[in-house]
C-alpha cells in the first residue's frame, strides 16, 4: 500500500497547484486587458480594475489575516508602491496596443535581473559572478526578442522592459514596509492606493463604458485578484525555489490566448529570446537557493 503523502508534501502540492492556477488567472487578466485597450485608455482600465477589485481584496485580507491586515504603520511606503504599480501597469497595458501578448509577456520576465542590478549598485548587496553572468545572459535574451536596429524592431518593445524595471523597484520597495504588516496588508494597500492615485487623472482620459464591456471589467478584476491571491498563498505554502519558476508558465498561456483570440503567432526569435530569459531566470532562482541553503 502506498503511504499517504506527508503534510509537507501535501503543502508543496497545494503550493504548486495554486501557483499554476494563479499564473493562469493573471495571464487571463492580461488577455482581457489587451482586449479592452482597443476601446479604452490603459489608465481607465487600471482604475476600473482596482475599484472593482478593492472590496474583494479587503474581504480576502480580513479572511486570511483578520482585521489587523487593514492596519498600516507606514502609509507613505504604500503610497509610493501604489504610484510604482500605476506606472508599471500603465506601460504594460499600453504595450498591448502594439505588441503581441506573448512578446510583451516574455520581455517583462527581465524584472529579476533589474532587481539584481539595483540591489548591487544602489543597495550595497554583494552579487557573485554567476548572478552577473545570468543577468548578461538574460539581457541577451531581451536583445533577441526586440532585435534593436533590425527591420522588425518596434520602439513599443521597450515598454515591457521599462515595466520590468519599475516592477523591480516595486518589489524592492517592499523592504520599506513595516515588518509587522502581512502580505495581505500589502495586497490591500497596493490595490487601494493605485485606485486613489488614478482617480485624479482618469477624468481627463475617460471614455464612456459600453454596456457590453461591463463583464470584461468584472472579469479583469476577478482574474487579477484571484491570481494575486493564489500566487501569494503559493509562496506561503511552498519554498520559492519550487514555485517561482512556475511563473514562467505565463508565456504558455500568453501564447495560447494570443493565438486563440487574435491569431498571434510569435516568431522563432521571440521564442528563442524567451527561452534564454527564462533559463537565466531559473538559474538565478536555484543559485540563490543554493546560497541560502
Amino acid at each position: 500500500m502506498q503511504a499517504a503523502p506527508s503534510g509537507r508534501e501535501a503543502s508543496y502540492t497545494s503550493g504548486v497547484v495554486l501557483m499554476c492556477a494563479g499564473v493562469a488567472c493573471l495571464s487571463a487578466n492580461d488577455a482581457v486587458a489587451k482586449a479592452l485597450t482597443s476601446h479604452y485608455p490603459p489608465l481607465q482600465i487600471l482604475f476600473l480594475r482596482n475599484v472593482v477589485a478593492l472590496p474583494f481584496t479587503v474581504l480576502i485580507a480580513i479572511t486570511m489575516g483578520g482585521w489587523q491586515a487593514l492596519k498600516t504603520y507606514r502609509p507613505a511606503a504604500h503610497l509610493l508602491r501604489g504610484a510604482l504599480w500605476v506606472c508599471a501597469t500603465m506601460m504594460f497595458f499600453t504595450s498591448f496596443i502594439y505588441l503581441g501578448l506573448a512578446e510583451a509577456t516574455a520581455l517583462i520576465f527581465v524584472a529579476p535581473f533589474f532587481i539584481t542590478v539595483i540591489s548591487a549598485l544602489f543597495l550595497g548587496e554583494k552579487v557573485h559572478i554567476w548572478r552577473w553572468l545570468a543577468v548578461l545572459f538574460g539581457f541577451l535574451g531581451v536583445l533577441v526578442v526586440i532585435r534593436p536596429g533590425g527591420a522588425t524592431f518596434q520602439a513599443a518593445s521597450l515598454l515591457p522592459v521599462a515595466t520590468a524595471l519599475v516592477y523591480a523597484l516595486l518589489m524592492l520597495s517592499a523592504r520599506w514596509v513595516d515588518a509587522r504588516e502581512s502580505v495581505w496588508t500589502l495586497l490591500v494597500y497596493l490595490t487601494g492606493t493605485a485606485a486613489l492615485i488614478s482617480v485624479f487623472i482618469v477624468p481627463f482620459v475617460w471614455v464612456p463604458v459600453r454596456l457590453e464591456d461591463l463583464w470584461l471589467f468584472a472579469a479583469i478584476a476577478v482574474f487579477g485578484t484571484a491570481g494575486m491571491t493564489m500566487m501569494t498563498q503559493a509562496f506561503r505554502l511552498t519554498p520559492a525555489v519550487i514555485v517561482a519558476p512556475l511563473d514562467y508558465t505565463a508565456l504558455v498561456w500568453a501564447t495560447l490566448f494570443g493565438w486563440l483570440i487574435w491569431r498571434e503567432s510569435p516568431d522563432a526569435a521571440t521564442f528563442l529570446g524567451a527561452a534564454i530569459i527564462i533559463a537565466s531566470g531559473v538559474f538565478t532562482i536555484f543559485r540563490q537557493k543554493g546560497k541560502a541553503a
